[in-house]
């Protein structure tokens, strides 16, 4: 049978999208793309269950109208490959390759299988600026520090600045039709539909926001990313992390700023944050199961459930932690200093497992991605590469004070406390009773007191680091 396969992952974008290029460009008439989704995969992942099925809706209606199926298959992909090749379903076959080792795993299975068919494939690397395996020291080993990682990198990506294919294929509309096989994707609950008020999973969508970024936010990176309450960062990464666009994309879009603020330079370097922490899973893939510095394996976790639900439920009596823990629920997604202030305080103030932090994470970012997560919390816990020293601690009420000085972020999340007095914003549990009456903000009724003193937590977790170096 002569027909044309690309093997769909998290690219839903037809521009910068070298698989898809080459599928519309092949000789065969016969033209189909399909999309294996392993319910394993997504068993942690409930947010992103909604993404998925949304994006693949969404992506199905595109390619309709460029007269390409979408078939979604629920199977295990080694099984499905073997099906469809002793179906004689395809002769060729296209796709970018993945930046997660699992991932890439499930490929060198698969083309093991195409090798012994005789099956023509091709495999493009699309989804990482440089191939993750490629930056390394003049000595051939890995970066574990970020600034030495970056600066190679980039130099690496500028001298050989790939260009690729952007047409770009529109004239579409949303009214989906409804395919079984993508329902079923969508998670059992319904705590998921609120995400529709606040996302729109599509390439389109996320090159409005790109653009809409460049032109009237980059200039201003450096300090507005660091705001909760504005729209001071780029919001993104969901659709980066399912390929509705692409990290080529955007670095071609940034190139193209004539005046290169230091906006500019702190944007590019999240973007190489995001090609560090997939180099360092790819060299040290114990490090998503484990400490990547040994020696913290010694370190004296606390095992607590009740505190660790106060934190997942946004209870915690310091405000800026429990506003982050709320948008996180109610939108999927949170901003970045607020998940430093979040996470820090889980790992330090709690002592509770980093594992814990990242796995709640993993089941309700958007955004979520192996590499970024897990470094991530790494970073904050201080047992990763290039990580802030343990004894770095977040304090909540500074961190409140210095970000969201006038409550505009936490007043949103926590409309409990929306009639608190500014000098007790950050300290609410400092607010005299007669002034809490008056203000009908009663605290541990309307709002918790907090669940540890910083002062007593914070001289606890040094003394677990001291003790942990003896």
């Amino acid at each position: 049978m002569s027909c044309s396969v690309v093997w769909l992952k998290d690219d839903f974008r037809t521009s910068y999208n070298q698989a898809i290029n080459a599928l519309i460009e092949d000789e065969n008439k016969e033209k189909k793309i399909i999309y294996i989704y392993e319910k394993r995969t997504y068993l942690l992942c409930e947010a992103q269950q909604w993404w998925l099925a949304k994006s693949l809706e969404i992506f199905q209606k595109k390619l309709e109208n460029l007269k390409i199926s979408l078939d979604v298959v629920h199977e295990n992909t080694t099984k499905t490959f073997k099906k469809l090749i002793s179906n004689n379903s395809f002769d060729r076959i296209y796709w970018n390759k993945s930046c997660h080792a699992n991932e890439n795993i499930i490929e060198e299975d698969v083309k093991k299988i195409l090798k012994e068919n005789n099956v023509f494939y091709k495999e493009f690397e699309a989804n990482l600026l440089n191939p993750v395996g490629n930056i390394k020291k003049d000595d051939g080993t890995p970066y574990k520090v970020f600034t030495h990682y970056w600066k190679k990198a980039e130099q690496t990506y500028l001298r050989n600045n790939l260009r690729f294919n952007d047409k770009i294929y529109k004239n579409y509309n949303h009214n989906l039709k409804k395919d079984e096989n993508i329902e079923s994707i969508y998670p059992k609950k319904n705590w998921y539909k609120k995400f529709e008020k606040y996302w729109e999973p599509s390439e389109e969508n996320a090159e409005k926001i790109l653009n809409n970024f460049i032109n009237n936010s980059i200039e201003n990176y450096a300090i507005n990313r660091d705001i909760p309450s504005i729209e001071g960062t780029s919001k993104l990464s969901p659709y980066l992390k399912f390929g509705q666009i692409s990290v080529h994309q955007i670095m071609q879009k940034c190139f193209k700023i004539k005046n290169k603020k230091i906006g500019y330079r702190k944007y590019i370097n999240e973007i190489g944050w995001r090609e560090f922490s997939h180099s360092l899973l790819h060299n040290f893939p114990e490090m998503e199961a484990n400490n990547l510095r040994k020696d913290f394996n010694n370190f004296k976790w606390n095992s607590n459930e009740k505190l660790l639900l106060k934190w997942k439920k946004g209870l915690t009596g310091y405000p800026i932690v429990d506003a982050g823990m709320r948008e996180l629920c109610e939108t999927g997604w949170m901003h970045n200093r607020v998940r430093m202030i979040a996470a820090s305080f889980l790992v330090k103030h709690l002592r509770i497992h980093w594992m814990e932090g990242e796995k709640y994470f993993r089941n309700t970012l958007l955004d979520f991605n192996i590499a970024n997560n897990v470094s991530g919390w790494q970073w904050v816990a201080g047992t990763g590469a290039d990580a802030a020293p343990y004894f770095r601690i977040f304090n909540p009420i500074l961190q409140g004070e210095k970000f969201d000085r006038n409550g505009d972020y936490i007043k949103k999340w926590c409309p409990e406390l929306n009639n608190l007095p500014n000098k007790f914003l950050h300290k609410p549990w400092e607010m005299p009773e007669e002034l809490q009456k008056e203000k009908n903000i009663i605290i541990g009724k309307t709002y918790p007191f907090p669940i540890v003193k910083h002062e007593d937590a914070r001289n606890s977790a040094l003394q677990a680091f001291k003790d942990l170096k003896k």
